[in-house]
């Protein structure tokens, strides 16, 4: 069935995911979140010439090319035009991944003032502990795939929702950690594209990673794991 045209757009507030959601009659598209902290706020683990560049540039591209995919996938449908469908679809993968990737990175950083560092207690620092043994071997395995990752890409700390463990992964380019299996929630995504590091850190990807957790949220990670295991420990 064709999709109705396009109709007068009203902002909706989406407070479980924070992705910016803007909803017309038929079709879904996305604006800019706004960051709970300032630019400068993570320095020195992240300068604010990055962050303001990474967010106002980098995140707004990604948005800004998936609702113009959107439009045309609309379009396309509404005209019968399946060839154009088809080929729409590694657009919105690749734009809606590079937005909601983004969304949650933003939410796994805070200023040390606000408790970035701080490392997670409770049920997820239980199955931290269960599952790699302690923190710091976490760390140490997360900094060693990302930094193995060829490319671009993501590495990720999730949690199986079928199993109720935690898993280290790594995705290509804006893949969503949902795309190396439906049951994956994640609790920690760190960015190693370039243009998150490259303006402090050259090409030196393993300096990035370590600092990165000295601005790490891990309260933010402890209440999206709580919420699914509330009183699990492994």
């Amino acid at each position: 069935m064709a999709l109705r045209a396009i109709a007068t757009r009203k902002t909706l507030a989406n407070a479980r995911l924070g992705l910016g959601f803007v909803q017309s009659r038929s079709l879904q598209t996305f604006t800019l979140p706004d960051l709970s902290y300032d630019y400068g706020a993570l320095e020195p683990a992240i300068s604010g010439e990055i962050m303001q560049l990474h967010h106002q540039k980098h995140h707004q591209t990604y948005i800004t090319n998936y609702n113009k995919a959107l439009e045309q996938l609309q379009d396309a449908i509404t005209k019968g035009d399946a060839p154009s469908v088809a080929k729409l679809q590694s657009a919105l993968k690749f734009n809606g991944g590079g937005h909601i990737n983004h969304s949650i990175f933003w939410k796994n950083l805070t200023p040390v003032s606000h408790g970035g560092g701080e490392p997670p207690h409770g049920s997820l620092g239980w199955a931290i502990d269960a599952n790699f043994g302690s923190l710091e071997a976490l760390i140490k395995k997360m900094n060693a795939e990302g930094a193995a990752l060829q490319g671009s890409g993501w590495v990720w700390l999730g949690l199986d929702k079928e199993f109720k463990r935690l898993v280290i992964e790594t995705t290509p380019n804006q893949d969503p950690l949902v795309t190396k299996g439906a049951s994956l929630l994640p609790l920690l995504g760190i960015d190693v594209w370039e243009h998150a590091y490259y303006l402090q850190y050259k090409n030196v990807r393993p300096d990035y990673l370590n600092n990165i957790w000295k601005v790490v949220n891990w309260k933010y990670a402890s209440e999206v794991y709580e919420k699914e295991c509330p009183t699990e420990r492994n």
